[in-house]
């Protein structure tokens, strides 16, 4: 399985690269631009993302209109098991966390720190993890 990484902090990076290893090939993006172009050449190669950790707020294109273009592009492929998305930021606030479910059909959400528990609960959640 692959997975992609979309997080303009380093820390934040390689604490999330650690916690997916074992489970998923990783990419990283350091913003939304190049998450959403990450996403497009990992679908025209064949080989599309079944995950994306994408943070909320990051320079050039933030996660959420990042993920509303990726959405618009699996509509127009008419793909039909969409990539599962997990928002993460360290905003923990109510409208941004309905923005993300109910405007760009993020997956899951998780607040910062991402600690691997919580993480790996959510992959499971959505169908990524198996205990």
């Amino acid at each position: 399985m692959r997975a992609l990484i979309a997080e303009d902090e380093f820390v934040g990076r390689k604490l999330l690269s650690t916690f997916l290893a074992p489970l998923f090939v990783i990419d990283v993006a350091v913003n939304g631009k190049e998450a959403v172009e990450a996403y497009k050449l990992a679908f025209e190669e064949g080989d599309p993302y079944c995950l994306i950790l994408m943070d909320i707020m990051m320079p050039e294109q933030d996660g959420l209109s990042a993920l509303e273009e990726i959405r618009n592009f699996e509509k127009e492929k008419g793909v039909s098991k969409l990539c599962k998305v997990v928002m993460t930021t360290a905003l923990d606030d109510p409208k941004t966390v309905i923005r993300s479910f109910h405007d760009v059909e993020a997956s899951a959400f998780i607040v910062k720190p991402v600690m691997r528990d919580k993480l790996y609960q959510e992959l499971e959640k959505i169908g990524l993890m198996h205990k």
